[in-house]
């Protein structure tokens, strides 16, 4: 068993958030109290130093922790590690503790504290998290330390699963109950874009490409290629990483685009390269609307602006209205219930500042006197919500108010 270690960390919150975030100075206050809240536990409460030099990342309320969400809720304390040691301590052990989960199974997306799997959903944007962390904590720091023997073993192993994924019917043994065929996923037609089992709200697929999730990997394998050219001078790495990204990315354009009207030509879900699509988003991320904060396409890009206005639109089936807000949700959720990741990602997304504003009054409104995010909430009775305790929103409500600050990530 590996001991958790009580440590304190940071030097406390970098920058208020509630003033001039809005025009609104009741909401800015609010704002404001949500804000520390989130940006203090996050980080003091949810990742914990362990005796064997790693960093555990609790998801919350579930007693384990997701490559995903443990990547995302750490990220925002990326620029403030530069100056804290602490800070920096419990990042590079949040990288080490990912590269042994991977080395322990790359199908996986959740394990325990104690290096067991929890959960074998076989989600491709779960192997992609960890390498985007890693990679932004490095262009930020320039702390080469990270990139361990460990640590390129793990993501050698990641380049290797999403190569035998590209032609998973020849090349996978994957298998889950969940899934058709006996498991092994319903029938798909190589397109260059990667296999996924599960989509990144640990949900299965309808079709096997996930469009957003597949946009991440051809962002992430550039982000690889750089830290195989650079740091482990490795140019085969670099050659592959870089040819896969490149065929993910004609994969996406050839196959995951279709004419919807009134919106003309959008980004699908979900593919299967044989004619068929999935034309939803879901809150989760990667999402469509998600797009350009994972950097795949800008965000006056016209593709992604026709797929945004798709998105946050009643033709999506997981957009709903409420009284109180509306905005994205998830079949993982109960109809009509909003996420407060995707209001994150609206307001990171949005080019427009009146936007911004409702955006930030919805979150407001989503606080029960908690001051916490949840996973999700009642468009009509905010009161009701799933998840006591989720660290990711909170995480990226912290992150979009350093972004509004002009901050990529904190920085004092």
């Amino acid at each position: 068993m590996v001991a958790a270690v009580s440590v304190v960390i940071g030097t406390g919150v970098p920058v208020r958030a509630g003033d001039g975030l809005t025009l609104s100075p009741s909401l800015n206050a609010k704002l404001d109290v949500l804000y520390r809240s989130a940006y203090d536990e996050t980080i003091q409460r949810h990742a914990l130093a362990q005796s064997d030099g790693t960093t555990y990342v609790s998801t919350g309320d579930i007693a384990a922790q997701w490559l995903r969400d443990s990547s995302a809720t750490v990220r925002p304390y990326i620029g403030l590690s530069v100056h804290d040691n602490d800070v920096r301590r419990t990042l590079r052990g949040v990288v080490a503790r990912q590269a042994k989960y991977i080395l322990l199974d790359p199908y996986a997306n959740a394990f325990s504290r104690n290096y067991h799997v929890v959960e074998r959903k076989f989600e491709v944007d779960s192997l992609l998290y960890p390498i985007w962390f890693a990679y932004d904590y490095y262009k930020e720091t320039g702390d080469r330390s990270i990139f361990t023997p460990e640590v390129r073993r793990a993501f050698t192993k990641v380049l290797a699963t999403l190569r035998d994924e590209q032609r998973h019917p020849q090349r996978s043994h994957y298998r889950h109950p969940q899934l058709a065929n006996n498991g092994r996923g319903s029938a798909v037609k190589y397109t260059g874009m990667v296999w996924t089992g599960f989509r990144p709200s640990d949900d299965p697929v309808r079709y096997h490409y996930n469009v957003p999730v597949n946009m991440f990997a051809s962002v992430v394998m550039k982000n690889l290629t750089t830290i195989a050219r650079d740091v482990w001078r490795d140019g085969k790495m670099a050659q592959n990483s870089w040819g896969l990204s490149v065929e993910i990315q004609r994969g996406i354009e050839q196959y995951g685009t279709l004419e919807l009207k009134p919106f003309g030509r959008i980004y699908a879900y979900e593919v299967d390269g044989r004619g068929h699509a999935n034309v939803m988003d879901d809150a989760n991320i990667p999402s469509l609307l998600s797009i350009p904060y994972f950097g795949y396409l800008p965000k006056t890009n016209s593709l992604y602006l026709a797929t945004r206005r798709f998105a946050l639109s009643d033709r999506n089936p997981y957009f709903f209205k409420g009284k109180y807000a509306q905005g994205l949700g998830s079949p993982h959720t109960p109809h009509g219930y909003v996420w407060p990741l995707a209001l994150c990602v609206q307001a990171l997304t949005a080019t427009d500042d009146k936007e911004v504003d409702q955006v930030f009054a919805w979150i407001a409104v989503s606080d029960v006197g908690d001051h916490r995010l949840h996973e999700s909430f009642n468009a009509d009775w905010p009161e009701t919500y799933t998840r006591e305790d989720f660290a990711w929103p909170n995480a990226l409500y912290a992150e979009l108010v350093l972004t509004r600050r002009g901050q990529t990530y904190a920085e004092r």
